[in-house]
């Protein structure tokens, strides 16, 4: 006759333990209330999603503007509309998929900085550079003719038309 093992027992018994606790500190922190800025149910955490910042400058010696979006679709951007005000909220579901969709796209490493050998090409134009971790720096330019990254540009005009990041100064 061959007897059960118990060894494994007390390691199911932990690993089954472990996720039950998990499970319940990932509901009870959505039941305490974390919603957005319009009452609606803040989105999980995607794992595998990828946080991007936008750093904008109106010509050299205009205020930088940053707006820094989370993995989640929450967003913080100080300055955001060159106004000194400070906000924050968050991006819609669908929105939230849209971004982490492109941010995951294989195309951003050739429309980097370096993979373009860019170049400012105007002083006093609005300057967008995306920094998308790890690693990766995009910097796109309002100047008339210059080439836009496909990509990254997307990128761009989702977070400043969902945002307030958009220059209201001139």
């Amino acid at each position: 006759m061959v007897r059960p093992s118990w060894s494994c027992v007390p390691a199911l018994s932990v690993g089954v333990l472990l996720a039950t606790a998990l499970t319940g500190c990932s509901l009870f922190g959505r039941a305490e209330g974390a919603t957005t800025s319009d009452g609606a149910h803040a989105a999980a955490p995607t794992p595998a999603g990828r946080r991007v910042s936008l750093v904008q400058q109106l010509g050299p010696a205009g205020p930088p503007r940053t707006l820094e979006v989370e993995p989640t679709g929450r967003w913080q951007c100080r300055d955001c509309a060159g106004d000194g005000v400070d906000s924050t909220g968050a991006l819609t579901p669908e929105q939230t998929q849209r971004l982490q969709g492109m941010l995951a796209d294989p195309a951003l490493a050739n429309e980097t900085d370096q993979a373009r050998q860019y170049k400012q090409g105007c002083i006093d134009a609005l300057t967008s550079t995306l920094l998308i971790p790890p690693g990766l720096t995009i910097t796109i330019q309002d100047c008339p003719g210059e080439p836009k990254p496909p990509v990254a540009y997307q990128v761009l005009l989702l977070i400043t038309q969902a945002t307030p990041a958009e220059d209201k100064t001139t």
